[in-house]
């Protein structure tokens, strides 16, 4: 049995991996400020003898320090992931990316911890030229205060592994959709049209082309990926082989809902600051580790809607 250590363990992607790991025997302690997390994803983790929680801050030091004690690995998935208004709150993503990383690699160093996944961002390529875009594209000007703030808790983690033989798994994600999901563009125009189901506003163009990922499979990848890794520091692109348009999954997720909205454009080919008109990983190198994705994006799109319709109550907690 492996004792893992989720930071964000009551967030979307925290709460399905512990769920996935205490189904395969393991024991789980989430560790969680509830800042976006939520006590209902978690629920079925509390039936389980092997989960704990802890409902702290990846700020607070010192108890992440007593937390952190007796596990052998620690998925790090906690942050601030509000790229859109980052620039509103400029030392936001400083302080829950970039310090709270330092903080985890402190306490797993201070506890004898070498082996930390790390939730990072296909956004720290910017606007690459390259598509698909692979982990070795070389890194261009950063466009949002999130990215940098990854870019910099990915260099953090390499110190570490150079300084103090950790071993470290970086993914680079693209946009994760499916249960529990609580934030992004399908929850945002779901919101919308519960709000005026005869008319949406759609963020840029709608041309914007994006890949996504089932967070099953990205679960998946995470856990094929740390069972295949060595000493030292490894980075894989986690996301679909495809991608499609705002417009496109707008589309599936009117037909699901059974609307025709008149669809009204902010303009220009960026939905906001830090906007990526085109988002699309080279995800060969998890792959050729023998993962693949099982779901296709439209397939997550529409779990995501049927997931969101049956969870009304998610539009409530915001």
């Amino acid at each position: 049995m492996t004792r893992y250590f989720i930071t964000g363990g009551a967030g979307f992607i925290g709460s399905n991996l512990a769920d996935r790991l205490l189904a395969q025997g393991h024991a789980v302690t989430a560790y969680d400020n509830f800042s976006t997390g939520q006590r209902k994803f978690i629920e079925s983790a509390f039936a389980q003898r092997n989960f704990r929680l802890i409902e702290s801050d990846t700020l607070d030091a010192s108890s992440l320090d007593r937390a952190i004690q007796g596990h052998d690995w620690v998925f790090h998935l906690a942050a601030n992931a509000d790229v859109r208004f980052g620039t509103d709150h400029p030392s936001r993503d400083l302080e829950q990316n970039t310090i709270a990383t330092h903080n985890v690699l402190e306490a797993m160093r201070k506890a004898g911890i070498k082996q930390i996944a790390f939730s990072s961002t296909g956004s720290v390529y910017g606007e690459p030229s390259v598509f698909p875009t692979p982990e070795d594209c070389p890194f261009p000007v950063q466009t949002s205060l999130y990215a940098a703030s990854k870019s910099a808790g990915e260099g953090l983690i390499s110190a570490y592994c150079a300084g103090f033989g950790f071993k470290a798994c970086i993914f680079r994600f693209v946009s994760i959709l499916g249960e529990r999901y609580s934030h992004g563009h399908v929850y945002d125009f779901l919101r919308k049209l519960k709000a005026d189901p005869t008319r949406i506003e759609v963020l840029g163009n709608g041309k914007q082309r994006k890949s996504y990922l089932y967070v099953q499979d990205c679960i998946s990848a995470m856990l094929h990926a740390i069972e295949r890794i060595d000493a030292g520091v490894h980075v894989f692109n986690l996301g679909a082989p495809e991608y499609c348009t705002v417009d496109q999954s707008l589309s599936w997720i009117c037909e699901r809902i059974g609307l025709q909205p008149r669809r009204d454009y902010s303009g220009g080919e960026r939905g906001w600051i830090g906007d990526s008109p085109f988002i699309y990983l080279d995800t060969s190198r998890i792959t050729q580790l023998g993962w693949k994705p099982q779901l296709s994006i439209r397939q997550a799109v529409i779990k995501t809607v049927d997931y969101l319709q049956a969870n009304p109550w998610l539009f409530e907690a915001r």
